[in-house]
């Protein structure tokens, strides 16, 4: 989840920090008719990768449901509630008899009903896997009855078209190196998929490619081509507005570090914020108007903003800019203001770059940052836990933490696919709710927006993996370790976004456990938001 401005195509933006000045989009809109619509098959020739769908290509209630994959004994998990040990259930031990689900007993029979199943379903160009399937089975090498069984659950899915369970069944193919297996199921998930079709067509379209990548080892080369056929600036920054608009997360976020910034700093005369990931400063336009309408008059505000390079390429240019207009926002709000530039990534951040000054009280702000710090299973530096011992040793008086509640980091390559299609499903379907279907910028958000990161979850490893999210209880041992107890919750927080989600379609829900805010779509977590104070 990258920052964002207020939206105007390829024009100057320094108004956009008060109000927008395209035609707004109506969040309340619900298109009932996208529930009824039938689910789009694409031929493969109507297929759309990440590198052939073009930056300027035109494109109820749903319910998030579980995915499913398959084990090596034939039988389905639900990735809902997966467990690491459920792979090796004693259920399934080498002398178990074979499942009552088998296709059948007879190897001749079996052959037959797979080239009837497979000449109606996929045409005669899969004949020659069928035969090595078929042979194998017929020898007896390397196939067991429970692989057999396995087989036929394969074979209802693809005739089905579902295609969570086929992206499933592929990633458990890649996972365990069979390559034929992998291979067919990807030329049939081609004819499934589409970035113009319904959500987890869609989605499903995104994985692919990421699935692709890894098996032919190209995540790196794959990731870093998106990254080079990035839009121009100007249509990056509006695809981000979209998003923005069209979802509450990235606002959730926002508001509720705000809120607690707000509450810590209400007595304070001297303020600085030092904003780890501050991208275009839109997070900060409606904290310098709560500040400037405080009673008693407004405290002298300094932000120091920390860049990364994807906002940069947004915006256009340095941190100079984001520097100019919030400090033209400011005087706009007679707000005393100063901004201070770090042009370097957060990992490299030292605790000289940062400018602290006596008689200040002092805010850090983590939105949607820590989870691209690489950590120890990454590097021996751990700049994830590095950042947290830092800051704790300049004193601040709150700490603001947004991630995504998605688990990614350490997980192996089979339950982390799992989790980003289940946590991004839930996406998807929440934007289905509000950008209608054939809105022509919708594949432009996903693409550049969403895609992205969903290829490098699934094609990356080591290092070139960036996104690595953690659930909020690990967050919290984190935080602990550092020195950090809990600031607690400001019940104003949580009633202005209560009041914001009344914008929104009535799928979301908002949940306040343990001393966090959650923010989700249906049953789905999908953002958290917490405060930190030294202990």
């Amino acid at each position: 989840m990258s920052n964002s401005l207020y939206y105007q195509p390829k024009r100057e933006i320094d108004t956009h920090f008060i109000m927008p000045q395209c035609q707004s989009l109506n969040p309340q809109l619900c298109y009932s008719n996208i529930s009824n619509e039938t689910s789009k098959v694409v031929s493969p020739g109507q297929y759309n990768t990440l590198e052939s769908s073009s930056g300027s290509s035109s494109y109820a209630q749903l319910s998030s449901t579980s995915s499913l994959t398959f084990a090596s004994s034939g039988s389905l998990l639900d990735s809902s509630s997966y467990q690491p040990d459920q792979y090796c259930s004693p259920d399934y031990a080498n002398n178990s008899p074979m499942s009552n689900s088998c296709i059948t007993d007879d190897c001749g029979d079996l052959k037959c009903k797979l080239r009837e199943l497979e000449s109606v379903m996929l045409g005669p160009d899969t004949s020659d896997l069928i035969d090595g399937y078929c042979n194998m089975i017929e020898s007896g090498s390397h196939v067991t009855p429970l692989e057999m069984d396995s087989w036929g659950k394969v074979i209802e899915i693809i005739a089905r078209k579902d295609v969570k369970q086929v992206l499933a069944a592929c990633a458990r193919a890649v996972a365990e190196n069979d390559e034929l297996v992998a291979q067919w199921l990807m030329d049939e998930l081609r004819q499934m998929v589409s970035v113009s079709g319904d959500p987890v067509q869609r989605l499903g379209a995104y994985m692919l490619e990421g699935l692709v990548a890894r098996q032919a080892s190209s995540g790196s080369s794959i990731y870093k081509a998106l990254k080079s056929k990035e839009p121009a600036s100007a249509d990056l920054l509006s695809y981000l507005h979209i998003l923005f608009e069209v979802c509450p997360y990235i606002k959730f976020g926002y508001m509720s570090a705000n809120g607690a910034i707000a509450e810590a700093m209400k007595n304070e005369r001297r303020v600085h914020i030092i904003d780890f990931q501050i991208g275009q400063g839109s997070q900060w336009v409606t904290l310098l108007q709560a500040f400037a309408a405080r009673p008693g008059g407004a405290p002298h505000i300094r932000i120091t903003g920390i860049d990364d390079s994807y906002s940069a390429y947004a915006r256009g240019g340095g941190l100079n800019i984001v520097g100019q207009r919030l400090s033209r926002l400011a005087q706009a709000f007679k707000v005393p203001f100063e901004f201070h530039a770090v042009d370097i990534s957060g990992c490299r951040v030292q605790l000289k770059d940062v400018g602290i000054r006596r008689g200040e009280a002092l805010a850090v702000n983590f939105a949607f940052m820590l989870h691209h710090m690489p950590d120890e299973s990454v590097s021996t530096e751990n700049h994830r836990d590095r950042l947290l011992r830092m800051v704790k040793g300049l004193n601040p008086k709150v700490v603001t933490l947004v991630e995504q509640e998605c688990n990614t980091n350490t997980a192996a390559f089979l339950p982390r696919f799992l989790e980003t299609l289940d946590y991004y499903m839930a996406m998807f379907e929440s934007m289905d709710v509000t950008l209608p279907r054939v809105h022509r910028d919708r594949i432009n958000v996903e693409q550049h927006c969403l895609a992205r990161d969903v290829v490098n979850l699934i094609a990356c490893e080591g290092a070139e993996r960036v996104e690595r999210h953690e659930l909020l209880g690990k967050w919290k041992s984190r935080f602990t370790m550092a020195g950090f107890k809990p600031y607690p919750l400001s019940v104003l927080v949580n009633s202005t976004i209560k009041t914001l989600l009344k914008n929104y379609c009535d799928s979301y829900r908002l949940e306040e456990r343990d001393g966090a805010l959650y923010l989700g779509w249906m049953n789905r977590d999908l953002v958290a938001s917490c405060a930190w104070q030294c202990s």
